[in-house]
């Protein structure tokens, strides 16, 4: 699971279940001028435990985990954290009901209709967590402040292009101009150019024409670069299967351009083409 791949929305589901577990152990029920009397907590009612608590604690691990995995697994066709969701909303619903009716019913019975038990802290800070739970769950997707990365990702290191650090590939020396090879091109000193050079005329011995010199053409430095939003990562060989997903808040090398896209490779050596670059973040 990528920590880094979690957003704000996620951060606020993960306090309002804190909050949820706290309050799990508090008062459900408050009774004025009740003095001395140990009021239970909702690990002692079964429909609050299992609608609210362990319904709510349930709903905010599916929610998060999901977004911290690189491929949301589904059940039934329907992904792991749409069950989340449903089950935020689900205990806020039932969080509802039980302060608005928190002896569920009994003090509508006999003579003492009306008289029962209030809603104690407990469930007054039950109520709130779920809510809270839940509307952090339905708005993350839509709401771009809580899309952003909880998780900062770090300062990415300065790449090494072809590891080692070395210049070229293999190790090849480098000549007295600072390319591989330099040195053997030049003649000797005294010695003559070899044929077809312009230096001295060549063989003919005329004036020879100048060579046009082409610029050369604009070298490829690797870089890290993170993405805003969870893109694919493709197979080189053009296909349309995806090999990753690229996660945000996760650095990521890129180490060669591919027309408008780039060749990225991810931190357990996959290499594949990033088709969207749009947006991307550089180190």
């Amino acid at each position: 699971m990528n920590i880094r791949s979690l957003t704000r929305g996620d951060g606020v589901v993960i306090g309002a279940a804190v909050l949820l577990f706290i309050a799990s152990f508090l008062d459900i029920y408050s009774v004025d001028g009740a003095t001395g009397v140990d009021m239970p907590s909702a690990w002692a009612s079964g429909p609050l435990l299992l609608g609210v608590v362990l319904a709510g604690l349930i709903g905010a691990a599916l929610v998060v985990v999901s977004h911290g995995l690189p491929q949301v697994p589904k059940v039934a066709g329907i992904e792991l954290g749409q069950f989340g969701v449903a089950f935020t909303v689900f205990a806020a619903w039932s969080a509802l009901g039980n302060v608005f009716d928190p002896a569920g019913g009994i003090d509508n019975v006999g003579s003492n209709a009306g008289s029962g038990p209030d809603a104690g802290t407990g469930l007054i800070l039950s109520l709130i967590a779920t809510v809270v739970m839940a509307a952090a769950a339905v708005a993350t997707p839509l709401v771009p402040a809580l899309k952003g990365a909880l998780v900062g990702a770090p300062k990415p290191p300065a790449p090494q292009p072809y590891g080692g650090g070395q210049p070229f590939p293999g190790g090849q020396p480098q000549g007295s101009y600072g390319y591989p090879g330099a040195d053997a091109q030049q003649p000797p000193y005294g010695g003559q150019p070899q044929t077809g050079q312009p230096f001295g005329g060549g063989a003919s011995g005329g004036v020879s024409q100048p060579q046009q010199v082409q610029p050369p053409a604009p070298e490829f430095s690797p870089f890290w670069f993170a993405v805003p939003v969870p893109r694919a990562l493709f197979a080189e060989d053009g296909s349309a299967t995806a090999i990753a997903e690229l996660a945000p808040g996760t650095w990521y090398l890129a180490v060669e351009q591919r027309g408008q896209g780039l060749i990225a490779q991810t931190q357990d050596g996959r290499r594949g083409v990033l088709q969207d670059t749009s947006g991307i973040q550089r180190g």
